[in-house]
């Protein structure tokens, strides 16, 4: 059990939370949520013990499975090393075994060392670590052959998994994972939804990504109102309860404050005449009735609104016999298309197979993409061959929103300068008007580019589209660094986009709620093409 002891943070004027008092139990999934800034990060670094709460106590179980954040702080060891290191009882007894083994002579205090290293060993599983470890990897879709590779030589998007592993590794008595769906395709997050369900400790997870919270969360523990309210169910029960409450709340206030009104005015009014004693009664009774004061929520809502300037022609885009290499590797085979006006297109398949490298070879040649975009595009200009033929259709204006964010913001300009540079035409109330909207506060106009956050970067871009006003918007990856509201604001307004979308996401709600065709990539390299929705093409089972 993890336990949460009169705990409060709060930097300078802002309370994060205050006086927090709950206990988090074994057999219980918890999603830790709140809007971006409200302290979700914080409050974990508090349970996993990387700060110490400004007042209060915190008390954790011994062994915590920790989703790290640092890519690259492992680097130098093995990938399986990397995941045995979750266990740090048994990762530090195995190093010490084998620097003594490593002595030219062993003394019999060394024998006796070694005697109790073997057996912290043998309590911690360690005669079977490497080969569970390769059981997590495999769930996770890290090959064998990556295994004994040095971290450094995986992706990005391959690092995150075996942290997530090394969080997972050890039979740990409590979870603490932070974004653990980051950068994991559908199949990997279908297995760890599994893999919590069955797991008997406590698990805290921080997610933007409300269908995996639903599907996993027993309790949700809402940070909101200078406090942490614990709900019992999932994301959506804690909404709807969350609302009800509040209203309730402000229906109270609302009818004391009425009532107060009332015995005010009689006061008022009888004060200095006859009847003193109801008079002093009703103040009395007004004292009693002292409105209760609500903490202000955290929670803001972007407005997001793609509207077309003009709309493109009936036939959007045509693709025939696309097929794409990096060098002798095959990343996509023979793909032919074609897409209407309005159609949303969700891309799916697993990390690697070809989904991003598609929509570079569509957006090389789409029209008006500006060189910044370009650059933006993962490979563009780099050893890869395109076969096939790709025609964009009349009237056709492209939106683009990359993965990676730092090649498409250019460094060293001020937030209202790096937007009004996509329309010349805009004036500074409307760029403002378009900050504001996405949550930027009104200093943030004079921001720089170089110390956004992976959050602040996305909404500026999404400010850039709705600027730019496409008919087609190209979107890989739009979800990543959103908190929850700002995910459920761009599902919304997807669903509302009368142009064309081409989408790649892992957003289980999103693809359900927005897409009206599937393109599938297959391990084999081929695309399935699905003209429906994905409730239709996915068994509701999974």
């Amino acid at each position: 059990m993890i336990s949460v002891s009169n705990v409060s943070v709060r930097y300078g004027s802002k309370v994060l939370f205050d006086e927090v008092t709950t206990s988090l139990t074994p057999g219980k999934r918890y999603g830790l949520t709140g809007p971006n800034g409200a302290g979700k990060s914080t409050f974990m670094n508090l349970l996993t013990g990387a700060l110490e709460p400004q007042k209060g106590t915190v008390t954790r179980p011994r062994k915590l499975g920790v989703l790290r954040q640092d890519q690259f702080a492992f680097d130098r060891l093995r990938v399986l090393d990397t995941v045995i290191m979750g266990n740090q009882r048994l990762w530090s007894a195995m190093e010490e075994r084998d620097r003594i083994h490593a002595q030219a002579e062993l003394t019999d205090a060394d024998g006796m060392r070694l005697a109790e290293l073997e057996g912290i060993i043998g309590e911690e599983d360690g005669y079977s670590a490497e080969s569970d470890a390769a059981i997590l990897l495999e769930g996770l879709d890290i090959p064998d052959a990556a295994h004994e590779r040095t971290m450094a030589e995986l992706q990005g998007g391959q690092k995150v998994r075996v942290l997530l592993a090394q969080a997972l590794f050890g039979h740990p008595q409590a979870l603490l994972l932070d974004e653990p769906t980051n950068h994991l395709d559908l199949d990997s997050i279908h297995w760890l939804q599994a893999f919590l369900n069955a797991y008997d400790g406590v698990v805290i997870v921080i997610s933007h990504d409300r269908h995996f919270l639903n599907r996993v969360c027993t309790h949700i523990a809402d940070i909101d109102y200078e406090t942490i309210i614990t709900y019992v169910g999932t994301y959506d029960d804690m909404v709807e309860m969350k609302t009800q409450v509040r209203g309730q709340l402000e229906a109270q206030n609302s009818q004391r404050e009425k009532k107060i009104a009332q015995l005010n005015d009689f006061i008022a009014r009888f004060s200095a005449g006859t009847r003193s004693s109801q008079v002093q009664s009703r103040r009395k009774e007004v004292e009693r009735l002292q409105v209760t004061e609500l903490a202000k929520s955290n929670i803001q809502r972007p407005y997001l609104k793609f509207e077309p300037k003009r709309p493109s022609g009936k036939h959007v885009l045509e693709i025939e016999g696309v097929g794409q290499s990096y060098g002798e590797v095959l990343a996509i085979r023979d793909f032919s298309a074609s897409v209407s006006r309005g159609e949303k297109i969700a891309l799916m398949g697993r990390n690697g197979a070809g989904k991003t490298t598609l929509l570079n070879a569509l957006l090389a040649s789409s029209p008006g993409m500006s060189t910044v975009d370009l650059q933006a595009i993962s490979g563009y200009g780099g050893p890869f061959s395109t076969a096939g033929k790709v025609v964009w259709g009349h009237e056709t204006a492209v939106g683009y929103f990359p993965q990676d964010h730092r090649t498409s913001i250019e460094p060293g300009m001020a937030l209202l300068e790096w937007l009004a540079q996509w329309d010349s035409t805009a004036s500074n109330l409307e760029l403002r008007g378009l900050l504001g909207q996405m949550m930027f506060p009104r200093e943030d106009a004079e921001k720089r580019t170089e110390v956004l956050s992976g959050g602040e970067a996305a909404r500026l871009l999404f400010c850039k589209l709705m600027l730019q006003k496409p008919n087609v918007l190209v979107l890989d990856e739009p979800t990543n660094h959103l908190d929850l509201e700002s995910v459920n604001a761009l599902n919304i307004a997807l669903q509302r986009y009368p142009g064309t979308l081409l989408v790649v996401t892992h957003d289980e709600d999103l693809i359900d709620e927005v897409a009206t065709r599937i393109w599938h990539f297959e391990g084999d390299h081929q695309i399935t093409d699905f003209k429906g929705a994905y409730a239709e093409y996915q068994p509701a089972s999974v």
